[in-house]
């Protein structure tokens, strides 16, 4: 059964039948210390959650690792887990990632179900089955390809969300549309995030899933056009990776930077219109700031770059566009552009 990804009108009744349609001796729902408090009490007096197992772990991306891992293992376990549970994943994308890895390890992999709580758990960690977590300082260093049997999408959840997390979710979006078609890229840059019509800001997300839903269909394992996916990402994970010794950033602002400097790479190698790459830089200057970087940085930031899992003999990949939809995956730069770049994006 290839995953299903709903977008939620009712979620008592739907998570009722996600979960009658998968294998369930036990039900365990992961949390992490948020989501417990704020997500959690819309579930919890569900029929179908009354004798649900709650595992939790701490928040943020600073725990998606080992530990956080082997406590779910545990707890899994220790509860009585078979081959034959589920679990239910209920939170941002640092708990799809890490439950998502667990529940495919756990006895060689048991069914799960995500539940994401955050906009850009919903446009991006959700949905296209990579799992994963953070290892020896780098952003998903291990992890699996494996879907969860649904995706449950519900934006009553974005209401507990802070504007910094409205916006990282939404930079995933702005990538979706910049890979996708201008219409969509026009809508996105002209809609006012700081005081988001949530309603509007559904129909939006079902559109931006949708972009990402195709692609993953094309290419599942990301051997070819699924790198349309990872625009503002070479630069953005390492951004992000940086960040974490210095003061972190949430993922999808580190996105945000990053498409400053691949855009940037764009207009200079492939030809990407420049008043196109100035309106969407602008928008995320205005939207997203920036972060205090240095030329002293730069060697740091390009060694972080040559970790990239994209990267191939050592070669730093990069997917560019030259123009909004037309995109070109296996980009290369020698290290005077990418400094370039580096530059262009701190002169906003």
């Amino acid at each position: 059964m290839e995953q299903r990804i709903i977008i939620s009108k009712n979620l008592k009744s739907e998570l009722a039948t996600a979960i009658s349609e998968c294998e369930h001796d036990k039900t365990f729902i992961l949390v992490d210390e948020v989501t417990k408090e704020k997500c959690w009490p819309l579930l919890s007096k569900q029929l179908s959650m009354r004798k649900a197992k709650l595992i939790t772990i701490e928040a943020t991306d600073t725990h998606k690792n080992i530990e956080s891992l082997a406590h779910v293992w545990e707890e899994l376990g220790n509860d009585g887990a078979s081959r034959h549970s589920l679990l239910i994943n209920l939170g941002g994308g640092m708990v799809t990632d890490l439950g998502g890895f667990a529940a495919s390890t756990f006895k060689r992999g048991i069914n799960f179900i995500n539940i994401p709580t955050t906009l850009l758990a919903m446009v991006d960690a959700s949905v296209g089955g990579k799992t994963g977590i953070n290892f020896n300082g780098l952003k998903n260093e291990i992890g699996v390809f494996n879907d969860s049997k649904f995706v449950i999408l519900d934006t009553d959840f974005l209401k507990t969300l802070d504007g910094q997390n409205i916006c990282s979710g939404y930079a995933e979006m702005l990538k979706h549309g910049l890979i996708s078609n201008e219409k969509m890229w026009a809508e996105l840059i002209k809609f006012d995030i700081q005081q988001p019509d949530l309603g509007k800001l559904q129909d939006m997300l079902a559109k931006s899933v949708k972009v990402k839903e195709n692609v993953v269909k094309k290419d599942p394992h990301e051997q070819g056009i699924r790198k349309a996916l990872n625009l503002g990402h070479t630069f953005g994970h390492a951004f992000e990776s940086w960040s974490l010794k210095h003061s972190p950033i949430l993922h999808g602002y580190a996105v945000a930077y990053g498409m400053i400097c691949e855009l940037y790479l764009s207009a200079i190698k492939t030809g990407f219109p420049t008043d196109k790459m100035h309106q969407t830089v602008q928008f995320i200057r205005e939207n997203y700031g920036a972060i205090n970087i240095t030329c002293d940085d730069y060697p740091e930031l390009i060694e972080l770059m040559t970790h990239d899992k994209k990267n191939r003999n050592g070669i730093i990949n990069f997917t560019l566009l030259a123009n909004i939809g037309d995109i070109r995956i296996d980009q290369t730069a020698t290290e005077e552009e990418i400094k370039e770049a580096f530059d262009f994006f701190r002169e906003g």
